[in-house]
């Protein structure tokens, strides 16, 4: 008898109900299915897998290992304790330099990247003719400014005898040697970093156009200006993205080392005007060979960026506002 029957016949008692109702085959088709998916998936997640773990879990733990021993790269590590770190804030005054000179480049040029992308992306936002071709121009910095070359390039350009100083000289005005100026060092390298403003830019103007247009219709309905609209409208709607834009910029910024390098040959210099962190981290693993050190310095980085992001995020309460409040 079939379980639909026995179910429905009055006649048959509830033992018997219950009986032929367990006889009834279980489809497992379904809990199969799901585990070839599984399956799958974690055959194709394997390749990231072994890459957080080869090349960034081990390496990191590597690197705290070192981060307490005296190692030379030619010879075993011998282990110290925190005597890397006390030297760090004790006795080495370039580090407490290079942390000087860091905030300096990171404080200047995350407000200015942010200013500069924000106002492009609303100029280009106006419906401007050729809007892609815009858009890419000022994109491909971005993509070559921490390059080497573009580093050189930067150099020749704020050289004694380059373009900035040409310029200078149609207006009478006297040029000077901008890199190799303790002053204007470092302005120049957050000058080049300044001008990789495009991806900020491509993420502010795609915020932008998700605006809907009704909004500042009717702003301008009830008499508000163009910075009003501005203020109340544009700024509170894409503030996520400004949010996001400023901690992919820090988290950037902090870990410079390329344009620093390039124009200063390596030294940082001119009197460590240009000695950023990284600068220095790497003068102490590959040029001084102090790989333990360099490992505190790495770890250091590490929770300083962490705590810069974290504060961003604590802060973005007060600040951020999204869709849903």
């Amino acid at each position: 008898m079939s379980s639909i029957d026995a179910a429905n016949d009055p006649v048959l008692t509830a033992s018997e109900t219950a009986k032929s109702v367990r006889e009834i085959p279980r489809n497992r088709t379904g809990s199969a299915l799901k585990k070839a998916d599984n399956r799958a998936a974690y055959l194709f997640l394997l390749p990231w897998f072994a890459g957080i773990i080869l090349i960034t879990a081990l390496p990191m733990l590597a690197s705290l290992y070192l981060s307490f021993t005296d190692y030379a790269v030619i010879g075993l590590p011998s282990f110290v304790g925190f005597d890397n770190y006390v030297r760090l804030f004790t006795s080495d005054r370039r580090f407490i330099t290079s942390i000087w000179v860091t905030l300096k480049y990171v404080g200047f040029s995350v407000p200015l990247v942010l200013l500069f992308s924000l106002a492009v992306a609303v100029a280009l936002n106006r419906g401007l003719r050729g809007l892609a071709i815009y858009r890419s121009l000022f994109y491909v910095p971005s993509l070559i400014g921490a390059s080497v070359g573009i580093g050189l390039l930067w150099k020749e350009v704020f050289g004694e005898r380059g373009v900035v100083n040409d310029i200078l000289a149609l207006f009478g005005v006297a040029g000077r040697g901008w890199i190799n100026n303790p002053t204007f060092a470092l302005p120049s390298v957050i000058a080049l970093n300044v001008w990789t403003f495009g991806a900020s830019m491509v993420i502010f103007l795609a915020a932008l156009r998700q605006i809907p247009e009704s909004y500042y219709e009717a702003a301008s309905i009830d008499g508000a200006n163009a910075w009003q609209r501005f203020r109340r409208i544009t700024l509170p709607l894409i503030t996520p993205v400004i949010f996001f834009n400023t901690v992919l910029l820090l988290i950037n910024s902090f870990q410079s080392f390329t344009q620093a390098f390039v124009v200063s040959n390596g030294r940082g210099g001119p009197v460590d005007s240009t000695l950023l962190y990284s600068l220095y981290l790497y003068q102490q693993a590959f040029q001084q060979l102090q790989m333990g050190y360099a490992s505190a310095m790495a770890w250091i980085l590490l929770i300083a960026i962490g705590l810069a992001t974290a504060l961003m995020f604590w802060s973005s309460r007060y600040w951020v506002f999204y869709g849903d409040r």
